[in-house]
């Protein structure tokens, strides 16, 4: 199962790093990719995970996310 995550505030390789452990420490997330240009995160689960919980560990990093995929 695959989430992509729109995000905002990202300017930055640290921004990038932030919101991949953010991500990466939810239960049942297994891969995350994010990239800066596009300014998304692509997210692996491996069970289904509501879209409140990786809206909430990014928010947590200090980031938006604008909409979810």
């Amino acid at each position: 199962m695959t989430k992509v995550l729109f995000i905002e505030g990202m300017s930055c390789n640290h921004c990038v790093m932030a919101v991949k452990k953010a991500l990466s420490e939810v239960e049942g997330v297994t891969s995350v990719d994010v990239d800066l240009e596009s300014k998304k995160a692509v997210v692996e689960l491996s069970k289904e995970v509501g879209e409140n919980i990786l809206k909430d560990a990014v928010v947590k990093a200090g980031y938006e996310v604008v909409s979810i995929e």
